[in-house]
């Protein structure tokens, strides 16, 4: 009907005219413009324009953003929001919905779990892949959620947050051995929903609902590398399960959220196959065009000329993709390992109790209390 009217009724025919601007929104970075398009113009045209309207308003960055049929918004930034990021006051994490990290047009990138269930995170050595995962544990640590953590590397990256932790793996055996038990927990879950009649975990009583899970792969890498062959078949089976994770563990609650500083189909067995279960893809600077092609080059292939283009001197700086092959640019706020650990002894209270998971709860250090300060003057007894 809508397309009758505009067409018999309206008699609008195509004519090179410019654009109707149908609203200007100021912003705390910028300017919001919406434009009407006219018979003939698609959204791309406009994306096609935006180096030549940048420099015509002299903004610095110009965005398109199509916000129904017809119509588009233009998100002009008047200075450079990624050179020193600040969140908005009202990016608080809620409903597995984690804000981590600020959009070049002055929008708050979020960790929606509900939408997008498992990600993949790539980044070179000091590109700002580190400080990604602590602006996300210290989200995911003020949520009732439980966090299993995967890291390879003895822990060093992630024995910080044992207070929030539900389990944490050290090395590939005892990831091997937390994979299988997180399988068989999502059998069992499975089994819960059958015994319900329903199809997803957030569709169950709340008295019955198991808690979220969110497993944190931190180096992706160590868990496919074997130093012998007869370690490849315990490498392949666990790295099947994650892929069985990935592949089914969205209704039940279990997230992914994988690591590293190279990915690509030489890793070995399982690899590509794995990949294809990350929705989510961030990709910081990298070392290789082969890996930016591995993160996004499958979704959006635009997207790798601009990863190639990340500056050393700016970490955290990252290009962030989705399936429908949109991506922009993202950067992190600077948050300290010890304060993400602080955050984590905070809200420890939050951790689920998980017997499953009880061989693998990790070991939690007091934390050193600090040394009595002597005043620098001796006390003198008052005497009359």
């Amino acid at each position: 009907m809508r397309a009758f009217v505009t067409r018999n009724l309206a008699r609008r025919e195509v004519r090179p005219v410019p654009p109707k601007v149908r609203r200007v929104r100021p912003t705390s970075t910028g300017l919001r413009v919406t434009l009407r398009l006219p018979a003939g113009l698609e959204p791309a045209d406009v994306v096609a324009s935006c180096e030549r309207l940048r420099h015509a308003w002299g903004v610095r960055s110009v965005t398109v953003a199509e916000v129904k049929p017809g119509y588009v918004e233009l998100r002009m930034t008047g200075y450079d929001v990624l050179s020193r990021v600040r969140m908005p006051r009202s990016a608080t994490p809620r409903d597995l919905v984690v804000p981590v990290a600020l959009r070049e047009d002055g929008t708050v990138f979020e960790r929606d779990y509900r939408k997008v269930p498992h990600a993949l995170t790539l980044g070179a050595n000091q590109s700002g892949k580190s400080m990604l995962q602590r602006n996300l544990v210290q989200g995911l640590a003020r949520l009732p959620v439980g966090l299993v953590g995967i890291d390879c590397k003895r822990g060093v990256e992630q024995r910080p947050y044992a207070p929030r932790l539900s389990a944490l793996a050290t090395d590939p055996e005892s990831a091997g051995r937390m994979v299988d038990v997180l399988v068989k927990e999502m059998e069992d879950r499975f089994d819960l929903l059958a015994l319900h009649g329903v199809s997803d975990l957030w569709a169950l009583p709340d008295d019955v609902r198991p808690v979220p899970l969110v497993v944190l792969v931190d180096e992706v890498a160590e868990l496919f590398f074997v130093t012998s062959k007869k370690d490849e078949a315990a490498r392949d089976h666990t790295v099947m399960q994650l892929v069985r994770i990935g592949q089914m563990a969205r209704a039940i609650g279990i997230y992914l959220e994988v690591c590293g500083q190279r990915f690509g189909s030489d890793l070995g067995r399982g690899a590509t196959a794995l990949r294809a279960q990350l929705t989510g893809r961030i990709v910081h600077r990298v070392n290789d065009r082969q890996t930016a092609d591995m993160g996004l080059g499958d979704i959006a292939p635009d997207a790798v000329a601009a990863v190639t283009g990340i500056r050393p001197d700016r970490p955290g700086v990252a290009v962030a993709g989705d399936t429908s092959g949109g991506w922009s640019r993202i950067r992190t706020p600077e948050t300290s390992p010890d304060e993400a650990a602080a955050i984590c002894r905070e809200f420890a209270h939050l951790t689920p109790d998980l017997p499953f998971l009880a061989p693998f709860r990790p070991l939690v250090r007091p934390v050193p209390a600090p040394a009595p300060v002597s005043p620098l003057v001796s006390p003198q007894p008052v005497t009359e």
